[in-house]
């Protein structure tokens, strides 16, 4: 699935949409399952109705509401910045019966104007190298949240969850990818996974370019803007091996950069996988 800047078939992303891993949550964009893929262990899979991973859910709507919680999700991890809620006046939405928890990866202070301008100067760019610096910022900086994420995983391997950041690829697919890995999916199967927010993403459209448009790098370069959502396959493939070689493991990761112990990963791998359906 190649990124482009044009405008995919409106008919061809509507099928996308409406078949697995999408998963249908109204007044949200890119949701989607990260159950029943396969394992390195034999004829197991990722567990289903589990995990979910979308874009920023400030829309979701009363019928959102209701198919959320039909998934049996009862927790909301929100990976966003104060600085982007307050921006993009996309507040935390309340949804009866599930709790909405703010984990952000980046705080205020790492919005200022020097960096973002480095930030957006590296999507604009979308070579493999900017999104590895980008990435490993994530990394660096995103500890705290993904632990929270991880003992949900560790204490309730039978209620659901979702997680977001704005627009459901880097934050988000950083974290998805180090969940995908611990369970034991192989690389070009997680970088699949992350490849389809290019369809995910597509009804976004407008109102990303609404957004980027406000920044100056972006306001008369369509085509920087357009990069800063690009989620090729070798991206992710390239991340994949920064991990490795960074840290050695997701495991290795997770013990560097959270207070979970080698049993509590123990714990969250295996409530991570389940005998597949014959």
């Amino acid at each position: 699935m190649a990124d482009s800047l044009e405008p995919l078939d409106p008919l061809w992303v509507e099928d996308i949409l409406s078949n697995p891993p999408f998963v249908a949550i109204s007044g949200v964009m890119n949701v989607r399952s990260l159950g029943s893929y396969a394992t390195r262990t034999p004829n197991t899979t990722t567990r289903e109705n589990f995990l979910f991973r979308s874009a920023e859910l400030s829309g979701i709507t009363q019928e959102g509401r209701a198919q959320l919680k039909a998934l049996g999700i009862t927790k909301v991890y929100d990976l966003r910045s104060d600085t982007e809620i307050e921006k993009y006046n996309a507040p935390l939405p309340v949804i009866e019966g599930v709790d909405v928890i703010h984990i952000p990866v980046f705080k205020k202070e790492d919005y200022s104007p020097e960096v973002m301008a480095r930030r957006y100067q590296l999507y604009a760019s979308a070579t493999i190298e900017a999104f590895m610096e980008l990435y490993l910022q994530i990394l660096e900086h995103g500890g705290p949240a993904f632990s929270v994420i991880l003992k949900h995983i560790r204490d309730h391997p039978t209620e659901g969850c979702i997680f977001h950041c704005t627009a459901g690829k880097d934050r988000t697919g950083v974290i998805a990818a180090i969940l995908l890995s611990l369970a034991g999916v192989d690389d070009d199967t997680i970088a699949r996974d992350y490849e389809l927010t290019r369809v995910g993403r597509e009804p976004m459209r407008e109102k990303i370019m609404a957004r980027l448009a406000k920044e100056p790098i972006f306001a008369e370069n369509k085509d920087a803007a357009m990069n800063m959502f690009s989620s090729r396959h070798e991206t992710m493939i390239a991340f994949l091996n920064m991990l490795r070689e960074k840290y050695g493991s997701s495991e290795n990761y997770i013990k560097q950069h959270t207070d979970l112990s080698d049993d509590d990963i123990r714990i969250i791998r295996n409530n991570l996988v389940v005998s597949a359906r014959l």
